[in-house]
């Protein structure tokens, strides 16, 4: 299994990852409409859906690898006056007991791994979610033209690539999945939302690279 590798926020250029995705708003209302309260921003980044669903009055904890991304978070919170628990660490080995949380964000995140690595983090994920708890995840497509064109990276395994496209990533995994194995992988869940969304990111300079993903929202059975 290969070892965690965090991101390098301090070499991030752009405010995109500071704006909340487009799901946040749905999940809050949605999860809210429950009755969840304990929320986890797992891979937190640098703090945007953490922020966000504080300020929708969720009980928020975060965690992240990256020593640099958890700094821009404690500052942001503290500067907006949000109560948030926030760790550094790894989603190998995550520091909370089990059944803790209605509800998990992991946004382009638990594929930053090889397949070992990505079903231990689910298997965490698993424990630390409460039963009819739901889970929010994005996954690679091995629709992707990068998984298409593997040969042009370090292969880790027969799912994982090392991409270096930006410094913030260099050499990081990336674990890409097709419909059968979120099938087997997920057998603990039932899907919230059929279909199972995939959605395609083009390079608008160059229409023949894009990247697809999968979108799943699931419950814990």
């Amino acid at each position: 299994m290969i070892k965690s590798k965090a991101w390098d926020w301090d070499k991030n250029e752009i405010d995109y990852w500071l704006v909340p995705t487009t799901e946040a708003s749905f999940l809050a209302e949605s999860w809210q409409s429950k009755g969840y309260s304990k929320f986890l921003d797992l891979g937190c980044g640098l703090g945007r859906h953490s922020m966000y669903f504080a300020k929708q009055g969720y009980e928020v904890s975060a965690i992240d690898l990256s020593e640099s991304g958890i700094n821009h978070l404690r500052s942001w919170a503290k500067e907006e006056q949000m109560e948030i628990q926030i760790e550094q660490g790894d989603m190998l080995k995550l520091p909370f007991p089990d059944e803790t949380f209605h509800c998990i964000m992991a946004y382009n995140v638990i594929y930053h791994t090889d397949t070992k690595g990505f079903i231990k983090s689910l298997k965490e994920i698993t424990r630390i979610l409460k039963r009819n708890g739901e889970l929010f995840i994005t996954l690679n497509s091995k629709n992707s033209t990068a998984y298409d064109n593997a040969d042009k990276y370090v292969r880790v395994d027969k799912n994982t690539i090392l991409r270096d496209e930006h410094d913030t990533e260099r050499n990081i995994p990336h674990f890409y999945v097709d419909i059968e194995d979120i099938k087997k992988y997920f057998s603990d869940y039932e899907f919230v939302k059929i279909p199972v969304e995939e959605i395609e990111y083009y390079d608008i300079h160059n229409t023949n690279k894009f990247s697809r993903h999968f979108k799943l929202l699931l419950r814990k059975k």
